[in-house]
Order: structure tokens, then C-alpha cells, then sequence
């Protein structure tokens, strides 16, 4: 039986339900905020498996309470909105939220969202090594290897691998991926990430030109799976 915890926080009850029904139904337990403020305080008090936050709370911005939340709380943080454009999405994803999906959104796409969020937060930090189908990657030794070959990798190619391995599922943006591999001053140099992907799917993928593993989100980042 599924024991793990999720907090609901948002302002529409119909949704409250709707996600009640089914988290229940798939053996989660659920507690509900309808304010952003009253989240807080029952996340504070009995910090969940994962919390579902709307954006568009009564009492305050949840780009702002997402900030609040992630000055202490380190679980997964999905977050649905009926705002689907570019740059609530990316500013969600760089302030810490594990996922977005945006309303209406499909029951099941949520809870497989749910699922590899919970799957991966409670992974021990410190796995020395990830395997991903035909791809396994040796953290201590910076190794690579594909169906039991070892891939060789340029020392930046490997360094962007293992940010998307170790943030395996989670949606990294162009911003956030610039950073943590090529510094600060390369946060618009979107063009790197661009050919670094491809030559990252072609040493790895089996095809390429439909990827199984790097995966594009339009207009905002990639995603490991």
C-alpha cells in the first residue's frame, strides 16, 4: 500500500476534490490548503511526500510561496496552474519546482508525474552509479558506458550528462543547465546546449532524431528520462 503524503494547495475546491479522489483512490493520503499561508503552516508542521501547488492562490503569489517553501523544504513540488506561458514556467522551474503541468491536465500523466517525482526523492543522494536502460553512468569514476561500452565523453559533455542524470525526470531550463556547467556569463548561450544535446544523443541515443533518454521541453529545457 502507498503510504506516501501529499499536501494539495489550492484555491479551487472542485480541483481539490477531483485530486483527492484520485490520489485516495491510488492509495495516497491527502491533506488540503486552500490558501497559500494555511499550506504553509501544514507543511511546516508535518512536511509531506510531495506537495501539488497551484500558482494562482488568494492570498499570495505561489511563485512566492514556492520561494518560502524551498528555503527549508526539499521534497518534490509540482506545480499545476492554468498559466501555460513560457516565462511562469520557467520562473516556477528555476525557483525549485520539481514539474509543471498545467490545467486542464490528464489525470494519468499527473500521477505518472507523481510517481518517478517520489521515486526519485527518495533515491539516496549519494548513488554512485545510475542505469537507465542500455545507459549506465559511474558517478565516482566519470564514467560512461552504453550496452557495456565504454562512451567516450569530453570532460564538459560528461559534466552536462550527469546534472541531467542527477536530476533524472525533473525539467531543467536552458538558464539553469548554462549555469551549472559553463558559469553565469553563459546564461543566454543557449546555442551551447544546442550542440552539446546533439552530440550527447548521438554518442547515446539509438535514434537520435527521436530520443529516448534527452528529451526537449519546447521552449523551456530538457528532461533525463
Amino acid at each position: 500500500m502507498n503510504k506516501a503524503e501529499i499536501l494539495i494547495i489550492d484555491d479551487e475546491p472542485q480541483i481539490r476534490k477531483l485530486l483527492q479522489i484520485n490520489l485516495e483512490s491510488n492509495d495516497y493520503k491527502v491533506i488540503q490548503a486552500s490558501k497559500g499561508k494555511e499550506g504553509l503552516i501544514l507543511a511546516a508542521n508535518h512536511p509531506p511526500d510531495l506537495i501539488l501547488l497551484d500558482i494562482g492562490l488568494p492570498d499570495q503569489s505561489g511563485h512566492e510561496l514556492l520561494k518560502e517553501l524551498r528555503e527549508w523544504y526539499n521534497n518534490p513540488i509540482i506545480i499545476l496552474s492554468v498559466q501555460d506561458n513560457e516565462t511562469d514556467i520557467v520562473s516556477a522551474l528555476d525557483n525549485g519546482a520539481t514539474d509543471y503541468l498545467t490545467k486542464p491536465f490528464r489525470t494519468g500523466e499527473l500521477l505518472a508525474r507523481i510517481r518517478s517525482a517520489i521515486r526519485r526523492s527518495q533515491n539516496t543522494e549519494n548513488n554512485s552509479k545510475l542505469i537507465s536502460g542500455e545507459i549506465e553512468i559511474d558517478f565516482v569514476a566519470r564514467t560512461v558506458k552504453r550496452n557495456g561500452e565504454t562512451v567516450k565523453l569530453t570532460s564538459t559533455e560528461y559534466n552536462l550528462l550527469a546534472l541531467f542524470a542527477k536530476n533524472e525526470g525533473k525539467v531543467l531550463t536552458h538558464q539553469f543547465l548554462l549555469k551549472e556547467v559553463w558559469g553565469y556569463s553563459y546564461q543566454s548561450e543557449t546555442q551551447y546546449l544546442r550542440v552539446f544535446v546533439g552530440t550527447l544523443r548521438k554518442k547515446l541515443e539509438n535514434n537520435p532524431n527521436n530520443p529516448k533518454h534527452i528529451l526537449t521541453e519546447s521552449g523551456v529545457g530538457y528532461r533525463f528520462e
